[in-house]
């Protein structure tokens, strides 16, 4: 948000909110310190990586429209075709166990992560055309 006012409406706006059932609890407050000692942390990630794993990396695609029988193995199997893979992750739901039809490769280069957006995108993977993207390039949603 630009300014305080904006970040007060948002929180307004948006607090109670349910998404995919599950209220949102939306709070505004001060904006944090500047501190450019501070570790740095990039929010919105499905999976939340607690600290210093392949997660962290820039160099990670998205991976979205995956049949639901795909997991970290047949990721893992048709991305190292491009290059170092450090991690693939298949997305699933905490309550169901269900896929939720996303996840997440890590490579050890941009140059791999170019490669893979390159061939791998709209490529079959178990019946369906996968999209392939920077990770960081998913917009937010609301």
């Amino acid at each position: 948000m630009s300014s305080v006012e904006e970040a007060e409406a948002a929180a307004q706006q948006f607090n109670g909110y349910e998404l995919d059932g599950r209220a949102l609890r939306v709070n505004s407050g001060p904006p944090p310190a500047r501190n450019e000692s501070a570790p740095r942390f990039r929010g919105g990630s499905s999976f939340g990586s607690r600290g210093g794993g392949p997660s962290d990396s820039e160099n990670r695609v998205h991976v979205s429209n995956l049949a639901w029988g795909v997991d970290n193995v047949a990721l893992k199997s048709l991305f190292r075709e491009q290059g170092n893979v450090l991690e693939a992750r298949a997305i699933y739901d905490r309550e169901s166990g269900r896929s939720r039809g996303f996840g997440f490769v890590t490579f050890s280069s941009p140059d791999e992560v170019n490669s893979a957006i390159q061939s791998l995108n709209g490529v079959d993977l178990n019946g369906r055309a996968i999209r392939v993207s920077l990770a960081d390039s998913k917009p937010k949603q609301f």
